[in-house]
């Protein structure tokens, strides 16, 4: 049986073997519901605000009440967008979003759209998939509620200008406050950042951040959102009085633990890992493109992850070539696994310029600390000659 290569990192991670072991740990010793008042359960509590505690100042929080637990990226981005629109149905009902967010941010937006009537501005990118801060704020209305840009892309690694967009979101808030208008909340989805790059919400001027522990080496099923102490927003749940009324559910303690570990650990490494990381990119991305003709990178050359590579092989289906990298023990993706099972090319990628047919045959290489030097080499003996077997049984490479 071949040793399996693992080039899906965006899509999840392994977890670290000490944030997991914390995990068990955790579990094993802290039986006790967080919301108790005997000892079991403030024993819990003790152990959750701690991890609260860190993660508020891993992410440059003032405050560690700031921080909700959640259970996913998902439902971050979902609690933040449609928290803060219902809360603000009163002032307006515009949201300015992008064509290339996750579709836990374009899904609700859509939601939002057609069954409460918000108005949704989807700005376009370049093609390398940036947007331009100057046309959030010609979209800026009376109206406008919220603007949620991501941190950066989970399909081509783009690493957005959220900070210059979040200091033109403040002098433009000023000028709305002055003439007695509401503010326009800032969200933005850090689910593929977090734990990789420098993230301080205070410095970008952001209401809410999304975070999600899986995407950085923790586990799966835990997740916070950053909520500003003057954001206002309605809770997704309704229940309990968990985290002070805002997420109304029995807290994942042990997960809670776990992620803040994880966090700690990833910020704690993040330069070093992104430089081992991003050398093996480059040598990913040097071979294929001398190997192969006719592929088209796609992102920003210099203001992507590291780790990320969407390459988009023309006379083929990206599907047909994920199948057979499997086969041959390789792990890729066409693209977010969200998606997986639709047969249209992804928003992200058309959205980006690239022409639906080049887009049908996009592939996203995504690595991680745990990836080696040899795999990517081994990578590189194995995709040409499936890239070269798929195109000649392809009507269109024939017809070149």
């Amino acid at each position: 049986m071949k040793k399996r290569i693992y080039f899906d990192n965006n899509a999840t991670t392994f977890a670290i073997p000490e944030v997991i072991e914390l995990m068990a740990v955790t579990a094993r010793t802290l039986c006790g519901n967080p919301s108790s008042v005997h000892s079991a359960g403030q024993e819990a509590k003790a152990a959750l605000e701690e991890s609260r505690e860190k993660i508020a100042s891993l992410l440059g929080a003032a405050k560690s009440s700031e921080i909700v637990f959640t259970a996913s990226g998902t439902e971050s981005d979902n609690t933040a967008i449609k928290g803060a629109a219902f809360a603000n149905r009163s002032r307006g009902n515009h949201i300015i979003t992008t064509l290339v967010e996750h579709h836990a941010v374009l899904n609700t937006c859509e939601y939002l759209s057609r069954e409460h009537g918000f108005e949704i501005t989807y700005l376009p990118v370049d093609t390398h998939g940036l947007v331009d801060p100057a046309d959030v704020e010609k979209s800026l209305r009376d109206t406008t509620v919220m603007v949620s840009v991501m941190h950066a892309n989970n399909e081509i690694g783009t690493i957005e200008p959220v900070e210059e967009i979040g200091r033109l979101l403040k002098n433009a808030n000023r000028r709305r406050e002055a003439a007695s208008k509401p503010r326009a909340l800032y969200h933005v989805d850090a689910v593929q950042s977090a734990g990789k790059i420098d993230i301080n919400v205070q410095k970008m001027g952001v209401d809410f951040l999304s975070v999600s522990a899986h995407k950085f080496y923790g586990p799966k099923g835990v997740g916070c959102l950053y909520a500003s102490s003057g954001a206002d927003f309605h809770p997704l749940l309704h229940g309990g009085h968990h985290e002070g009324n805002r997420r109304a559910s029995t807290e994942n303690v042990a997960g809670a633990v776990a992620m803040a570990r994880a966090l700690e650990l990833g910020v704690a490494s993040a330069a070093q890992d992104g430089a081992k990381i991003l050398s093996l990119r480059q040598k990913l991305e040097s071979g294929i493109l001398s190997a192969i003709s006719d592929v088209r990178v796609n992102g920003h050359p210099s203001e992507r992850l590291a780790g990320t590579l969407n390459a988009a092989f023309d006379y083929l289906d990206g599907e047909s070539l994920v199948v057979a990298l499997d086969m041959e023990g390789v792990c890729v993706s066409t693209g977010s696994a969200c998606a997986s099972g639709s047969t249209d090319p992804s928003h992200v990628i058309t959205a980006i310029g690239c022409p639906p047919a080049l887009a049908r045959g996009s592939i996203r290489f995504s690595l991680g600390k745990f990836n080696t030097e040899r795999e990517v080499d081994n990578v590189l003996a194995i995709l040409p000659p499936a890239v070269k077997k798929l195109r000649a049984i392809s009507p269109l490479y024939k017809s070149k």
